[in-house]
């Protein structure tokens, strides 16, 4: 942090960011025009993906829609004594290198999954689903979506009717990389069927984006679109773990020519973001100014002026739990979607207590995977408020870290970003507190979930007008 603040052309003098931060003459060039040009193309992209995905599924073939298991069907006993014996035998010899290996071009059809929830006709699965509200479990639908996206993943390079098979039969294994975002376009109610879908489109060399949604059924036979988003999922090699070329895509319409455009422009978009993250380059002047005027306004030296705020790091709330070998998949690791319902639902806890009324759902601002959870270890995950737009908007970091006992030392293997309204009972918006960083690092995190309440109030509020013209 102190290299990033020098950078950052700051002066670093104690622990409290009201001495952290003393502002020089110089200023930093401004990146503004660049994030809110971001901000019209992500909006753009959206509803563009919106009504393409359309035009992909109406070309699909429908026996092709089935969704490959992302779980392991294979007995925990069966698991652990096949390692026993993989263990007394010689190492496998590496599989041939499949850089030469000319690989068959896929379509975008050949991809696309489909499967229902039918809520309204099966009330034993609406059980399974429904929360305390009578709602729909938004994180039993992150965990679908993750099956989905691992499903589309695997038929992209299998090809649409091929089994899954035994790692070692494949001799290759794909992991989720990332998501960029899940917006919630419209709200879900637990008396319409909900219908997931998705295709890969684009593929690098040993990447593919995919993109998946959730739309709502309606009696009429009409479908409203209420989630959207996209995962980025790698390719490796199961023996050497190293990245392992993916089949092509093979663009034959417009529309899918559009859509792999799209694809494109968000990997670039994407390889942007990551280089003007916080964590490499400097805040904007205009951000450090915004920072110096909010943490001047609410408090220094330990004290907030103002009674309707709280310091970041009050806000933390922690969950450590053990790793069962019933929520693994077919990697024989901790499912990625388990445990982004695990985030998801501390983070609801968190935003719940910390705004001190309801909260409604609005996006997932992204999500990194570091490194896969093992079956048996101890995770820990820690949730914290780290910016409020006024006056009920509420962002909520989650870092997921292994903990390992012998040492006490700890590992991220995920972190997670994740946006909620408040409102009170009877759906006014409800006004909450604001949170306050301290420290420099906390100022960071401020500064970067003020990024994304940015990108995500764009996307809501021309949606919003979209639907009014």
């Amino acid at each position: 942090m102190r290299t990033l603040a020098r950078r950052c052309n700051l002066r670093i003098k104690s622990s409290p960011i009201s001495r952290r931060f003393s502002w020089t003459p110089r200023v930093l060039n401004e990146n503004v025009e660049a994030r809110h040009r971001a901000s019209m193309q992500e909006t753009t992209n959206v509803t563009a993906m919106d009504q393409l995905m359309r035009t992909i599924r109406e070309s699909s073939d429908p026996k092709y829609y089935s969704v490959m298991p992302m779980r392991s069907s294979m007995l925990w006993s069966e698991t652990l004594m096949n390692s026993v014996m993989k263990s007394n035998v010689s190492t496998l010899e590496p599989t041939a290198s499949t850089s030469s290996v000319s690989l068959q071009e896929r379509s975008m059809t050949d991809s696309f999954c489909e499967f229902t929830l039918p809520f309204s006709s099966d009330p034993t699965l609406l059980e399974e689903y429904t929360n305390a509200s009578g709602g729909i479990r938004t994180g039993k639908l992150m965990e679908n979506l993750d099956s989905l996206a691992g499903s589309i993943a695997y038929k992209h390079l299998l090809g649409p009717v091929a089994k899954l098979g035994s790692i070692q039969e494949r001799g290759f294994y794909v992991v989720t990389a990332g998501i960029d975002r899940l917006d919630m376009l419209s709200s879900i109610s637990s008396s319409r069927d909900l219908r997931l879908s998705g295709q890969v489109i684009y593929t690098g060399r040993s990447s593919m984006e995919i993109a998946v949604k959730i739309e709502s059924l309606y009696p009429d036979g009409t479908a409203e679109t209420a989630l959207l988003g996209r995962f980025s999922m790698v390719c490796r090699n199961a023996t050497t773990h190293k990245a392992r070329p993916v089949n092509p895509l093979k663009v034959t319409t417009s529309s899918e020519q559009k859509l792999y455009d799209i694809g494109e422009s968000l990997k670039i978009q994407r390889q942007d973001l990551n280089n003007r993250s916080l964590d490499r380059v400097p805040p904007s002047s205009e951000e450090a100014a915004q920072l110096h005027s909010f943490y001047l306004s609410m408090g220094h030296d330990d004290v907030l002026k103002k009674p309707n705020s709280v310091w970041m790091s009050e806000t933390k709330l922690e969950k450590t739990m053990l790793m069962f070998p019933q929520e693994r998949n077919v990697h024989q690791k901790i499912f990625g979607g388990y445990l982004m319902r695990l985030a998801y639902e501390l983070g609801f806890a968190n935003s719940t207590l910390f705004t001190r009324s309801q909260v409604r759902f609005l996006s997932l601002d992204g999500l990194s995977f570091a490194r896969p959870v093992p079956i048996g270890s101890i995770l820990r995950l820690t949730s914290q408020i780290i910016h409020v737009a006024p006056p009920n908007t509420v962002h909520v970091g989650v870092i997921a870290n292994v903990v390992d006992v012998e040492t006490g030392k700890e590992e991220t293997t995920n972190e997670f970003r994740f946006t909620w309204m408040a409102y009170d009972h009877d759906g006014t918006h409800k006004v909450v507190r604001d949170v306050v960083p301290k420290t420099y690092t906390e100022a960071m995190y401020w500064l970067e979930g003020k990024r994304a309440l940015d990108v995500g109030e764009v996307i809501r509020r021309m949606r919003e007008t979209s639907r009014g013209t």
